[in-house]
């Protein structure tokens, strides 16, 4: 069984939605520290002048706090401001109800904080793009350790055989431990074709719901990389 071990990031791009169809098994990164100024609340639209942030607001009090304590601000009204950036920006986009359809309102009431407002998105996003890859969160499975330890622990915890991860991670994996521990290490590949899109040359490194914007249900055949995994340990 393959198995990919992410973080949550809001509303990311459309490589993360790939990483998850390409795993039997996925699971939410859930109780590691939160970093600022990083994918778990912000990403990019494609704007008239050039990509533009969309951020939620968070409470920050701590440098060891967990992803999945960082409790969302909502002394400010972010989600109407966010929505009205929709508007502006991809109002000539053809799709653009299905993308604010799957926007919702944002977990206004519901999600506490930016774990629970990422995942809930997620989810939704890949029952649009049909991709049905069971998930779960890290804080569910009650593993310990710590770096490549605490990650063969979590393979081991769902029957893992193989990890597939970013390859940004070759720097600090420890692929000795994943040979000693008889699991597989793979290497996602993030290669694709470029859609529909407004604006100008094309910008890949912006929301999947650019993408589900610009082509609507014709989405979930722009999801898949062009060019296999790498494999690094067998």
């Amino acid at each position: 069984m393959k198995v990919g071990i992410i973080q949550s990031s809001f509303i990311p791009w459309r490589g993360y939605f790939d990483f998850i169809a390409s795993v039997d098994t996925f699971i939410f990164y859930d109780d590691i520290q939160y970093t600022k100024s990083d994918w778990r609340n912000r990403n990019c639209i494609k704007t008239a002048n050039g990509t533009k942030w969309l951020t939620m607001p968070v409470h920050y009090k701590k440098l060891s706090q967990l992803i999945c304590e960082t409790e969302l601000d909502d002394i400010q009204n972010w989600r109407k401001d966010h929505i009205n950036l929709w508007r502006a920006h991809y109002g000539k986009a053809a799709y653009l109800d299905v993308a604010l359809q799957l926007l919702g309102d944002m977990g206004q009431g519901e999600d506490r904080t930016i774990s629970q407002l990422n995942i809930r998105l997620i989810r939704g996003i890949c029952a649009f793009l049909d991709i049905h890859t069971p998930m779960m969160l890290s804080s569910e499975l009650s593993v310990k350790g710590a770096k490549t330890d605490r990650l063969i622990n979590l393979l081991h915890a769902v029957g893992g055989k193989t990890y597939l991860s970013g390859p940004s991670a070759d720097s600090y994996l420890e692929k000795d431990r994943f040979r000693e521990a008889g699991i597989g290490l793979e290497y996602k590949s993030y290669s694709y074709d470029p859609y529909p899109q407004l604006w100008g040359g094309f910008e890949g490194a912006v929301t999947v719901l650019d993408l589900i914007a610009n082509c609507g249900p014709d989405a979930k055949n722009h999801i898949r990389s062009r060019t296999p995994d790498l494999v690094v340990v067998p």
